[in-house]
């Protein structure tokens, strides 16, 4: 292996980004158009490591497919990623493939963006049993991800899906639509026989709050209503504002746009009745959990719900009402937390790193030098992808104050670390991979266009398995 050194003053600074989701590539992309403001020799030099194999993280592996939004963020990140001043490093995990030890030899910086990928815990009775599911888990499968199963077990006719934010309503949205209307999609095969089997006739969506104070967001919300075959059902009762509800609405264009969306969905629902669909899509607000019911088989067949009141600040308590609905599957979406990482502290209630403004700190609240965090793992997995840049702007702002104190790398030189990672086996995949990889996958959705017998155009169709991806990838 090589070993020189450099002082850091003459030489580019060397910054590892771990997490080549959104909050990764933006925090490299500041981070390279900062180069130069200060000083006029400032240069920087970028590896971004990701765990999977290809890039973009949550985008790839935690959005639905038939969201129309991710063709434009996947292509302006691939702009940033293709310009050629940044490294992808794929394949790579922190904590299995390289320790913080060597990313400390090898770079005078590391930036965090590991994401929070698993479900937020919901303590209730009965959340552990069969057929009680997170929908991040459940995201996961559709979205191809290549460390789950292939399978999902889709027996249920009847499903309640718990939360109300964006998420909630892609797994919903996901588990009533119509597969057929998804092959336009990237959606994997596997993925789209399992749903083509499901048996599922009504899926509940059940909010703790009122109309007013849903998470999600108006995009989300009108792509309920392009769903073939599928009826959206509102019920009169659950229409409840107080005066935060009413403040929000002439406050907040987002709100009254979605309140008056729902508002006229409740009346045309009304009206004179339509042909009936096979699937119906329900929307219950003012629904707080209490347990999922067990019908003494050890699955579940129904959940039980207390009816909530709003209190006039816009929060919820309870009526001592309580209501139960038949459902033989329970999904819980009530928002992602982030996973702790390896020689570092970490915050378990909130699913973060400890950090300041993105400047990591130890178990004294100290600042560890070298030692950033950025997006999810930073502030929590709240807010838009957009929110990331504003996040990656005020980690990177802090990183360059501390340029000229940071712990030098004991071996700066680029090809180091490429030279450990094959010393140890690695098959780490890189920029020019995902490019072979993103048009073979490309490719399978011509041949399924070509092919013509289901008369859908298909723009790519993902590649699952892992072992098939880095094999693409490094041909």
């Amino acid at each position: 292996m090589t070993n020189h050194s450099a002082s850091a003053a003459t030489r580019p600074l060397r910054v590892a980004i771990v997490g080549a989701g959104p909050a990764g590539v933006y925090a490299a992309d500041i981070l390279t158009k900062s180069s130069g403001v200060k000083d006029g020799d400032f240069e920087v030099s970028i590896d971004l490591f990701e765990a999977y194999p290809a890039p973009y993280g949550l985008i790839r592996y935690g959005v639905a497919p038939d969201h129309p939004r991710i063709k434009g963020i996947v292509n302006a990140l691939h702009k940033v990623l293709d310009r050629g001043d940044i490294r992808f490093l794929g394949n790579v995990a922190y904590g299995r493939d390289l320790t913080l030890h060597d990313f400390r030899a090898f770079y005078d910086a590391v930036i965090f963006s590991t994401g929070a990928i698993r479900d937020a815990d919901l303590d209730i009775p009965g959340i552990g049993m069969a057929g009680s599911y997170g929908g991040a888990d459940f995201v996961s499968w559709y979205d191809g991800h290549p460390d789950v199963p292939r399978e999902w077990p889709l027996e249920a006719r009847e499903i309640a899906v718990i939360g109300n934010g964006n998420v909630a309503l892609d797994v919903a949205r996901m588990l009533v639509k119509h597969p057929e209307e998804l092959l336009s999609t990237e959606i994997p095969d596997n993925v789209y026989q399992g749903l083509k089997s499901s048996p599922v006739t009504d899926v509940h969506v059940f909010g703790r709050r009122g109309p007013a104070q849903v998470k999600f967001t108006p995009l989300e919300l009108r792509e309920l209503s392009h769903m073939n075959d599928v009826d959206i059902v509102l019920y009169p009762e659950d229409f409840e504002f107080d005066e935060a509800s009413d403040e929000a609405i002439r406050s907040n264009n987002q709100i009254k746009t979605m309140v008056n969306t729902l508002t006229n969905w409740l009346v045309e629902e009304h009206a004179e009745a339509e042909e009936p669909s096979s699937r119906r899509l329900h929307l219950h607000f003012l629904h707080s959990p209490v347990e999922i019911q067990d019908g003494g088989t050890g699955s579940v067949s129904g959940i039980k719900f207390e009816r909530m009141q709003l209190d006039g600040t816009g929060n919820a308590k309870g009526t001592g009402e309580f209501v139960e609905y038949p459902v033989q599957a329970v999904y819980r979406a009530i928002g992602y937390h982030g996973s702790p990482l390896a020689e570092l502290e970490y915050d378990a209630k909130r699913g973060v790193i400890p950090n300041e403004g993105g400047r990591v700190l130890d178990a004294a609240g100290a600042a560890v030098p070298g030692i950033y965090a950025t997006g999810w793992i930073k502030r929590g997995p709240v807010g838009l992808i957009g929110h990331t840049k504003g996040d990656a702007l005020e980690t990177i702002g802090f990183l360059l104050e501390d340029r000229l104190t940071l712990p030098p790398a004991q071996n700066p030189d680029p090809q180091a670390i490429i030279d450990l990672l094959e010393e140890r086996g690695v098959e780490y995949t890189t920029w020019e991979g995902w490019n072979r990889l993103d048009a073979h996958e490309a490719a399978l959705g011509a041949a399924w266009t070509a092919d013509g017998s289901s008369g859908v155009a298909r723009e790519r169709i993902k590649v699952v398995p892992r072992e098939d991806m880095v094999r693409i990838s490094r041909d």
